[in-house]
């Protein structure tokens, strides 16, 4: 049986002007493409890898605005993380709070004991 594999590029830019699609970075005129290289290095880019129709389909919907029916797995940690958060005070807030007691009440006293010592000799 033979596998039959497709690849194909689709680069969606929106701009001012309105959505513009190429199917090559090198059908991207030059100063579009300088910041789309720009762009696509940082954190926020991502390949989309699209299998099938309904890939199409759901990709689309994405770009129209409307809600998807896939779940995202990502998405999805980021929400249970926040609720988790939200429902009950971390171990990490009471660190900082501890923290900056210490930062306020240290140098106080490490000045007291220094005030303390030079007036008890002279």
């Amino acid at each position: 049986m033979a596998l039959l594999t497709a690849r194909s590029s689709t680069i969606f830019i929106a701009t001012g002007l309105g959505t513009r699609v190429y199917r090559s970075v090198d059908e991207v005129p030059p100063s579009l493409r300088r910041k789309l290289q720009e762009t696509t290095r940082g954190l926020n880019s991502a390949t989309i890898l699209i299998a099938d129709k309904r890939g199409r389909e759901e990709l689309v919907r994405a770009l129209q605005g409307q809600p998807s029916q896939v779940q995202c797995r990502l998405a999805e940690t980021i929400r249970t993380r926040q609720s988790d958060s939200n429902s009950k005070p971390s171990r990490g807030f009471l660190a900082r709070r501890v923290r900056i007691w210490l930062e306020l009440v240290l140098p106080l006293a490490v000045a007291a004991v220094l005030w303390f010592f030079v007036e008890s000799h002279f």
